[in-house]
C-alpha cells in the first residue's frame, strides 16, 4: 500500500473515530502514531510520540495561550460583559432592533477580551436573551443573534483560534491579528445590516426601542473604559511593536486582575474559578495541539498534501476554483467538527495546496477562520447553538436554527468580500509589518 493511500485511509479512520465520539486529541494522536508506524516503522513512531509533547510545549509561542485565556476568564467573572452590553444598547437606543444590535456590538467587544466564540455566546446568552425576551423580541431572532454574533469572538483580535493557526502554520501572531481586524469589523457591520433589514421586513419581531438622552448614553459608555484599556494593551501593544504577543497577553491579564479587584467586581472565589478555568482550557488545548502535530508529521510523510495540490493543478483548475472546493469541504466538515479541530486536522493538508496556488498563508488563515466559524452555528454540531441551549433549556432548537438563517448572508458576504478583495486581510499587516 502506497503512503498516499495510507493517508487517505487514515483520514477516513480519523473522521470515523470522531463521529464515534472519541475525543479529538486521542483520535489525532492514534491516527498519527499508527499511520507514522505504517509508513516508517514502529520504533520511529515511538520516538515521534515521545518527542512531540516536549518539542511543542517547550515553544515560547505557546505561552501566549494561557495568558489570553486568563484575561478573558477574569473579564467574564468580573462582569465586564454586562457593562459592555449596557453600553452597546445605549449606543443603538432608539433604533428598531436596538437590543439585537447592542448584542452584536457587545459580542464583538467581548471577543476583543475573551478571544473565544463559545465564551461570547455563553456570556451573552445569560445577559442579552432575557432582555430581548422581556421587550417582546421573537425568540428565534433573539437566540439567532447571540449564536451568530458569538462567532465574532474568534475573529476580533485577540483570537485563540488564530494563535493556534499561527502555531500550526508557523505564521506570525501579530500579522494574523492585524489581518483579522478589518474582516472582523466588516462581519460586525454586516450583522447590523441583517438586523436592520430584518426589522424592516418583520417589524413585529424586532420592537423599536425608546431613545435615550445623550447624557444617559454617555454615562452608560463610561463603563467601556475597562474594555478599551485591555484592548489597547493586548492588541495595541502588539500592533505598535512595543510588546511581543506573550508580553502583551501577560500585561493585559495582570491589568484585568488589578482592575477587577480595584473596582470590587471580582471576589477571591471568582478569581480562583478563573484560574481553574484557565488551567482546564489550556490543558485541553495543549492536548489537542500535541495530537494534531503528531498527525501533521504523519501527513508530511504521506505526501498527500502535495499530491492533492498537484492533482488540482493537473485538472487545470483555476486557483479560485481550488479555494471554492476547500471552502465547500470546510462547510461540510463543520457539520461534524468544531473550528479548532477542523483547523488542526486540515491545515497540514490544505495550507500547502493554498500556498502552491499562489495564496498568502496569512490571508488563507483568515479565510479558514471565517468558514470554520460558520460550523459553530450549523447543525448537527453547532456548538454555539448548544451553548445557548445549555444556558436556556426552555428554548427550542428549531427557533434557534430559524433565527440563524438570516445571518448566514452576513457570513457568506464576508467570505465573498475576502475572496474578491484580498487586501481586506493583507493591507493592515503589510502596512504595519
Amino acid at each position: 500500500m502506497s503512503s498516499q493511500l495510507i493517508g487517505v485511509v487514515a483520514m477516513a479512520g480519523l473522521l470515523g473515530l470522531i463521529l464515534l465520539r472519541v475525543p479529538v486529541a486521542i483520535a489525532l494522536a492514534l491516527v498519527g502514531f499508527f499511520g507514522y508506524a505504517a509508513i516508517d516503522d514502529f520504533h520511529r513512531a515511538l520516538i515521534a510520540l515521545a518527542g512531540t509533547p516536549y518539542d511543542l510545549t517547550d515553544k515560547y509561542s505557546f505561552t501566549v495561550l494561557p495568558l489570553f485565556i486568563l484575561m478573558g476568564a477574569v473579564a467574564s467573572k468580573s462582569g465586564m460583559s454586562a457593562e459592555l452590553y449596557k453600553a452597546a444598547n445605549a449606543i443603538f437606543s432608539g433604533a428598531r432592533g436596538a437590543l439585537a444590535m447592542g448584542t452584536v456590538g457587545a459580542c464583538a467587544g467581548f471577543g476583543a477580551i475573551s478571544g473565544s466564540s463559545l465564551a461570547a455566546a455563553a456570556t451573552m446568552s445569560r445577559v442579552a436573551i432575557p432582555e430581548m425576551r422581556k421587550y417582546g423580541y421573537a425568540e428565534s431572532i433573539a437566540t439567532g443573534t447571540v449564536a451568530s454574533a458569538g462567532t465574532l469572538g474568534s475573529l476580533i483580535p485577540p483570537s485563540l483560534i488564530l494563535i493556534i493557526y499561527a502555531i500550526v502554520a508557523e505564521q506570525g501572531v501579530p500579522q494574523l491579528f492585524a489581518a483579522a481586524l478589518i474582516p472582523g469589523i466588516l462581519a460586525t457591520a454586516l450583522h447590523l445590516v441583517v438586523i436592520w433589514g430584518y426589522g424592516r421586513i418583520w417589524p413585529d419581531e424586532l420592537p423599536a426601542a425608546d431613545s435615550m438622552p445623550w447624557s444617559d448614553r454617555l454615562a452608560a459608555m463610561v463603563g467601556l473604559w475597562k474594555i478599551f484599556v485591555l484592548f489597547g494593551i493586548a492588541v495595541g501593544g502588539i500592533y505598535s511593536g512595543f510588546m511581543s504577543p506573550t508580553e502583551a497577553a501577560g500585561v493585559a491579564a495582570f491589568v484585568a486582575i488589578v482592575i477587577a479587584f480595584a473596582t470590587r467586581s471580582l471576589s477571591v472565589r471568582d478569581f480562583i474559578d478563573a484560574l481553574l478555568e484557565t488551567i482546564w482550557t489550556t490543558a485541553s488545548l495543549f492536548l489537542i495541539v500535541i495530537g494534531a502535530f503528531l498527525f501533521a508529521y504523519f501527513m508530511a510523510l504521506t505526501q498527500l498534501p502535495n499530491a492533492l495540490g498537484n492533482g488540482m493543478v493537473a485538472m487545470g483548475a483555476a486557483p479560485w476554483v481550488m479555494m471554492l472546493i476547500i471552502i465547500a469541504f470546510y462547510i461540510v466538515l463543520g457539520f461534524f467538527l468544531d473550528a479548532i479541530s477542523m483547523i488542526l486536522i486540515t491545515i497540514p493538508i490544505f495550507l500547502p495546496v493554498a500556498v502552491g496556488a499562489g495564496y498568502d498563508p496569512i490571508w488563507f488563515g483568515i479565510l479558514v477562520l471565517l468558514v470554520t466559524e460558520v460550523g459553530l452555528i450549523t447543525p448537527p454540531v453547532g456548538l454555539n447553538i448548544f451553548v445557548i441551549r445549555g444556558q436556556l433549556p426552555d428554548v427550542g432548537l428549531g427557533n434557534i436554527y430559524r433565527g440563524i438563517l438570516p445571518f448566514l448572508w452576513a457570513h457568506a458576504a464576508t467570505v465573498l468580500a475576502l475572496m474578491l478583495i484580498p487586501a481586506l486581510a493583507l493591507w493592515l499587516p503589510g502596512a504595519l509589518y
